[in-house]
C-alpha cells in the first residue's frame, strides 16, 4: 500500500518572531525560519518522522518553484513536481512575545482544468488498487470542482483510496465522492451542521450522519477535548492528552497522517485514531510547520484512551 499527497496548492510558510506586536502600527520582527508548506506537505512531513514511507505530489509555479523544491529536498521529503505558470503563494506568520500569533496568508499561482489532466496522468503510473491519495488544502482559482471530482471518482473506481481534507469541498461535494477519510475540525463540522456543537453527544451525532452518507472514515478533531470516529466498527472517541501548545499549525495534518500510518500497519480504526490524536497533538510541541517528533508521539500515545461510545 502507497501513500501519495496530493497539494494543489502549496505555500512558503515565512515565520517570524517580535517582541511586540500592535495592530495598526509600525511592527517590527526578524525572519525565524522558512518552510515549504502546504497541508499535503505536512502530511508527508509528518509521516516521514515516525518512518512511514510515502510521495508527496506537488504543483510548483515556475517563477519561485526551484527554490521551493530545494527546501522539499532539505526537509527529505520524497516529492513528485507538477509545473505550473506562476508564483507558490506565501504565509507569514508573525509570533509575537505579547500576543497570540498572527497569519497572513497570500494569493499564488492560478490554476486550470489541464493541470487536472496532468494529475490524471501521473496518477495512472503511480497509484494503483489499495493506495491511499491525500487530496488536502485549497484548490487553485480556475481548476473546477466538477473536474476534480471526476479526478476523484476516476480514482476510486480503480480501488484507490481518497482522503479529502479541503474547505473548497462542500458536504455535497463530500457526499458525492464518498472519501475513505475525512477530519472536520470544530469550526468545519458547523458548515455539515449549520450549528455549533454544544456537547460532545452531537459530535458524535454528526460524525454517525455523515458515516451513513458513504465517508468510510469520519474522523472530526475537537482540538483539547480529543476526537471523534465514525468508522465500519462503530463510534469511537480519543481524550486529547494534556499538553502545553506551542504552535496549532499543521497540527490537522499531522492528525491525517497518524491515522494513514497506523491504517497502513493494519491497525484497527480505534487504534488509528489514537495514533491521529497522538500525531496530532505531538505536532502542537513544534513550531510552525516542524513535523511531530518521534519520541512526542510515542510519549503522548500511553496518555490517550478510546472509548466506543456507540
Amino acid at each position: 500500500m502507497k501513500i501519495i499527497t496530493l497539494t494543489l496548492s502549496p505555500a512558503l510558510d515565512v515565520h517570524c518572531s517580535a517582541s511586540d506586536f500592535r495592530a495598526e502600527h509600525e511592527n517590527f520582527a526578524q525572519i525565524s525560519s522558512r518552510d515549504a508548506g502546504g497541508k499535503g506537505i505536512n502530511i508527508s512531513r509528518a509521516l516521514n518522522a515516525f518512518g512511514t514511507d510515502n510521495t508527496a505530489v506537488v504543483v510548483l509555479g515556475d517563477e519561485n518553484g526551484n527554490s521551493f523544491a530545494s527546501l522539499l529536498t532539505a526537509d527529505k521529503i520524497n516529492f513528485i513536481p507538477i509545473s505550473t505558470e506562476g508564483a507558490i503563494r506565501e504565509n507569514i506568520t508573525i509570533h509575537p512575545q505579547n500576543a497570540k500569533e498572527t497569519r497572513l496568508s497570500f494569493e499564488g499561482f492560478k490554476g486550470d482544468n489541464s493541470l487536472v489532466d496532468k494529475l490524471d496522468s501521473l496518477t495512472n503510473e503511480i497509484c494503483g488498487e489499495g493506495d491511499i491519495l491525500a487530496l488536502v488544502g485549497s484548490v487553485p482559482s480556475g481548476i473546477t470542482l466538477s473536474r476534480l471530482k471526476k479526478f476523484v471518482l476516476d480514482l476510486k473506481s480503480r480501488g484507490i483510496r481518497i482522503v479529502i481534507d479541503s474547505r473548497s469541498f462542500t458536504p455535497a461535494d463530500i457526499a458525492e465522492c464518498s472519501p475513505f477519510l475525512i477530519k472536520p475540525n470544530e469550526e468545519e463540522i458547523v458548515a455539515y451542521l449549520g450549528k455549533e456543537i454544544g456537547h460532545i453527544s452531537e459530535a458524535f451525532d454528526a460524525a454517525e450522519a455523515i458515516y451513513a452518507k458513504g465517508v468510510s472514515n469520519v474522523m472530526i478533531s475537537l482540538g483539547s477535548n480529543g476526537a471523534v470516529l465514525a468508522c465500519g466498527d462503530g463510534i469511537f472517541f480519543a481524550n486529547a492528552p494534556k499538553i502545553l501548545p506551542l504552535s496549532t499549525i499543521g497540527a490537522g495534518d499531522s492528525s491525517i497522517a497518524g491515522f494513514l500510518a497506523a491504517y497502513k500497519d493494519s491497525l484497527p480504526c480505534c487504534e488509528c485514531l489514537k495514533y491521529a490524536v497522538a500525531y496530532g497533538s505531538a505536532a502542537c510541541l513544534t513550531e510552525g510547520t516542524k513535523p511531530p517528533r518521534r519520541e512526542d508521539i510515542e510519549a503522548l500515545l500511553g496518555q490517550i484512551s478510546v472509548t466506543k461510545v456507540k
